[in-house]
């Protein structure tokens, strides 16, 4: 029994603070306002709790991110058309591209802050790595497109958060807009056939 408390407390622990940092960069102008030590007061925990939880802010945003991006991961891996796996190649391309842009789109700050933390390039993000295998895999379904590894980089490039943060921010362009742009981009994309060369 006194095993489980400790436990207990840091599952509550790391709840507060996950539920602390997600109200502070949905709040914040920047996503570099955001401090380990205005995390931990707003979650009511030290910040050496806060260290030993998560390693770093780097670690603190990851643990966010993929908490926030747990529902779209299981609707990916296992829901119904148009993002589970029983949907045709073709049409599974653009709902898995819309379902990452509408993720950035509705976490703006958080994705930037995750992208722009300096620990790594983007590229090598492990949720990076995740949806490139995934829009890897559909595209290599399709007959005829070559090259599904650079194709899946291009579509994700148009999804990533420094310019979903442009084009939504200082372009003030609207969300069905950009998600329209990127839809017919895709279906470009997927109706050309091998590049002559």
């Amino acid at each position: 029994m006194t095993e489980r408390k400790p436990r207990k407390d840091a599952a509550r622990n790391r709840e507060a603070v996950l539920t602390a940092a997600d109200a502070l960069f949905a709040r914040c102008e920047s996503p570099a306002d955001v401090t380990m030590a205005d995390v931990a007061s707003a979650a009511g925990v030290g910040k050496g709790t806060l260290f030993r939880a998560f390693g770093d802010r780097t670690g603190l945003l990851r643990a966010l991110y993929e908490a926030r991006l747990e529902p779209i991961r299981q609707a990916v891996e296992a829901g119904p058309p148009p993002l589970g796996p029983a949907t045709p190649p073709r049409d599974r391309v653009p709902a898995l591209l819309d379902a990452v842009l509408c993720f950035k789109l509705d976490n703006r700050r958080l994705a930037l802050a995750l992208e722009e933390s300096g620990s790594s390039s983007p590229y090598q993000a492990e949720h990076y790595e995740r949806w490139h295998s995934m829009l890897q895999a559909v595209l290599e379904q399709i007959p005829g497109l070559t090259d599904s590894d650079f194709t899946a980089h291009a579509l994700l490039a148009a999804t990533r958060a420094d310019l979903v943060e442009h084009l939504a921010g200082e372009e003030r362009v609207p969300r069905e807009r950009m998600r329209a742009q990127l839809a017919n981009f895709a279906t470009r994309v997927l109706a050309s056939g091998p590049l002559q060369g």
